[in-house]
Parts: C-alpha cells; sequence; structure tokens
C-alpha cells in the first residue's frame, strides 16, 4: 500500500512521531512517504491509497499549513482510507475535561478541513525545554506544577506511549 505522511510540528515530537510511523509501516511492506504539510504544495495526493495526517495542539489550535493540506484535497481524502494523529501533551493525562477539549478540538479540525478522518487518535506529546525561550519555559514548567510533575526545565521529556502507537498502526493498516 502507498501511504502518504502529512505532518505539521512546532517543537519537533510530532515530525519524531511521523518518521517512528513512516518506519514502522516500511517494515510492514508499506511504501510510505513523509512530508511536511508546509511542503505538499503541487503535491498529487491521487497517488496515495492511504493518508496519514498529524499535527500538534498548542493553545487549542493546530498548524495552519495542516489544515490547509486537508481543505485543500478534503474530497481526495475523504474518499482514502485516513488516519489522524492529534498530538498534545494532555493526552498523557486522564483528565476528563482536557480530553473533552481534545475531542472538541479534532471536531474543530474535522469542520476546518471539510471532512471526518477515517480514525482519530489522540498521542501523548513531550516537554521541548530544550527550544522553549524564557517565557514559553516558565509557561511550561507552571503547567506541569499543575499536573504534579517533576521535571527538569533544562531537559526534554517524552509522553509518547510508542507501543501504543505501534499498536494503533498496525490496527489500523490492518483495517485498510
Amino acid at each position: 500500500m502507498r501511504i502518504l505522511i502529512a505532518y505539521a510540528t512546532t517543537e519537533g515530537q510530532t515530525r519524531k512521531i511521523c518518521r517512528f510511523a513512516a518506519d514502522h509501516l516500511s517494515t510492514q511492506g508499506h511504501s510510505v512517504e513523509l512530508l511536511n504539510a508546509g511542503d505538499t504544495e503541487g503535491l498529487d495526493v491521487v497517488r496515495f491509497d492511504a493518508v496519514v495526517m498529524a499535527g500538534s495542539v498548542h493553545a487549542g489550535n493546530l498548524q495552519d499549513d495542516l489544515i490547509r493540506f486537508g481543505a485543500e484535497n478534503a474530497t481526495l481524502l475523504a474518499s482514502r482510507p485516513t488516519l489522524y494523529l492529534q498530538v498534545s501533551l494532555s493526552a498523557a493525562g486522564d483528565d476528563a475535561s482536557e480530553w473533552e477539549d481534545l475531542r472538541r478540538i479534532a471536531g474543530r479540525v474535522s469542520d476546518a478541513i471539510g471532512f471526518v478522518p477515517g480514525r482519530t487518535e489522540h498521542v501523548a506529546g513531550a516537554f521541548r525545554f530544550t527550544q522553549y525561550d524564557f517565557f514559553k519555559s516558565w509557561a511550561m514548567r507552571w503547567i506541569a506544577s499543575q499536573k504534579g510533575e517533576d521535571i527538569d526545565p533544562h531537559a526534554d521529556r517524552e509522553y509518547t506511549d510508542w507501543a501504543a502507537l505501534s499498536a494503533t498502526l498496525d490496527e489500523w493498516a490492518a483495517s485498510v
């Protein structure tokens, strides 16, 4: 199967997740093309059998490039098996109100791109303190403290569950 993985990332965790997905799907014999959604202009999506879209949530929104890619290709994407990976720190927790927010954000993304992906999965992201400026680092430390997280503000901390992501990819690819 020919699979396109189109992603948008702010601090790099979504790119890392998508590289993992590309490697995982490739080892199963699929042909995978991994592209930043900002680099998809002129891409002929019709040559792919299935599409994975991935973006990260920041302040309740996803990257414009991913929304634009989805909207520009909505009709074609709606006719293909699709997997939408929504990456966020909230997906690492079990707070019911945060999960409701994640579902609401995914619904807004579907509305903005003009179709509902065949499957949506929430993937836990990471604290990227090595990439934050002073103000963002302070804000992220405050968020971590509100969650009772003991973090080192000089080191990144990853929450992505790679085994769960592998299982999601396996189930999705098998269902296609």
